[in-house]
């Protein structure tokens, strides 16, 4: 069966950080492309960083945000820092290769 497990969100103060992680089973992790993606309230879910061809990230994010998976423990991690009100959604877990699997989400808030 697989799963894609998200946890490390919570509520976080602008200029916070957060490190998200990812545990994944029941397929095999190492083969596949590791992204995370978010969703914030009215908005479509959008790509926030892969770990395709040495890391792509959204613009938004560039430079503030770190992907990073170790496949010896099935976890992709997403190191948040500098965090803005902007950053709040929930952010999902995503890997893909010829079909694509999804965790259940996990919110992230950034407010004072």
């Amino acid at each position: 069966q697989v799963q894609l497990v998200e946890s490390g969100g919570g509520l976080v103060q602008p200029g916070g950080s957060l490190r998200l992680s990812c545990a994944a089973s029941g397929f095999s992790f190492s083969s596949y492309t590791m992204s995370w993606y978010r969703q914030a309230p009215g908005k479509e879910r959008e790509l926030v960083a892969t770990t395709t061809s040495g890391g792509g990230y959204a613009d938004s994010v560039k430079g503030r945000f770190t992907i990073s998976r170790d496949n010896a423990k099935n976890t992709v991690y997403l190191q948040m820092d500098n965090l803005k009100p902007e950053d709040t959604a929930v952010y999902y877990c995503n890997a893909r290769r010829f079909i694509q699997y999804w965790g259940q989400g996990t919110q992230v808030t950034v407010s004072s």
